[in-house]
């Protein structure tokens, strides 16, 4: 299982997320770079340095809640030289095949497309379609459990998808790699809905599965693991230590479903 770092972006600054209250988000002061407290361009070279990541997930917060793309910040973060052999996500509220291409031409090589501020399943067919499959990452976007949906998307009559039939819609406009993130467990500790990602991955069985939120230690990753997860995101774990750069080393030599018998569930 992959274990992907999380940098939070808002003007710039790298900032601690927590229950999905960005206007309370404060910069990141963080075990891997105690001196560079906010200080993006450090994290990220730390995940990679100290961490060994080979996955970096960046969320762009201010083009997330309607604001312009931080293009130099992004740009910048995607020319470190840190050695990612893999991915470097980007969320920056792309939801069309041109604000998706924007965030490509800012170094991502993958670009998330978040159900928050999607407005309809066909601009999500239509990016797909746009940049190949390989390059969409589709984040059910939750808060306690609830999805998140843009606007254009909520029912007159009130009615609430759930979030199985909304990652259907996604896998049915060609979607390969699927988030499972809600924002109201994020830097909580209180753990992922492991129940979901059976359920997502029994009803999905060749889907990449990511997930994040909640995640506290060694322990929640295993379980996760063991639910059937590809990969899970961590802030909180990695800055403060409770997730080390072994536990990363670990989960990536171990196969998903692959229970382990020295940690209790």
């Amino acid at each position: 299982m992959d274990i992907i770092p999380v940098l939070d972006l808002a003007a710039g600054v790298a900032v601690w997320a927590r229950a999905g209250d960005r206007a309370q988000y404060e910069p990141v002061e963080s075990e891997l770079v105690p001196s560079a407290v906010g200080d993006a361009t450090a994290l990220l070279a730390a995940f990679r340095n100290r961490l060994g990541a080979s996955t970096c997930y960046i969320a762009d917060l201010d083009a997330i809640q309607g604001g312009a793309v931080q293009r130099t910040m992004l740009r910048e973060l995607a020319e470190l030289e840190t050695g990612f052999a893999g991915a470097i996500m980007v969320d920056a509220g792309a939801h069309t095949p041109g604000s998706t291409l924007e965030v490509l031409a800012c170094g991502a090589s993958q670009v998330v497309v978040g159900l928050e501020t999607l407005k309809a399943f066909s601009d999500l067919a239509r990016i797909v379609e746009s940049v190949g499959e390989p390059q969409v990452v589709f984040s059910v976007d939750l808060r306690q459990g609830s999805p998140i949906l843009h606007r254009t998307m909520q029912d007159a009559t009130g009615v609430q998808p759930d979030a199985l039939s909304l990652a259907a819609q996604a896998v049915e406009a060609g979607v390969g790699t699927l988030l499972l993130l809600d924002l109201a467990r994020v830097g909580t500790g209180c753990g992922v809905d492991l129940g979901l990602i059976e359920d997502l991955r029994r009803r999905f069985p060749e889907l990449r599965l990511l997930a994040g939120g909640g995640v506290l230690s060694r322990r929640d990753l295993n379980r996760m693991r063991d639910a059937g997860c590809d990969g899970a995101l961590v802030a909180t774990a990695v800055h403060t230590g409770r997730i080390s750069a072994a536990d990363l080393a670990d989960l990536a030599a171990e196969p998903v479903g692959a229970q382990s018998p020295s940690v209790s569930r």
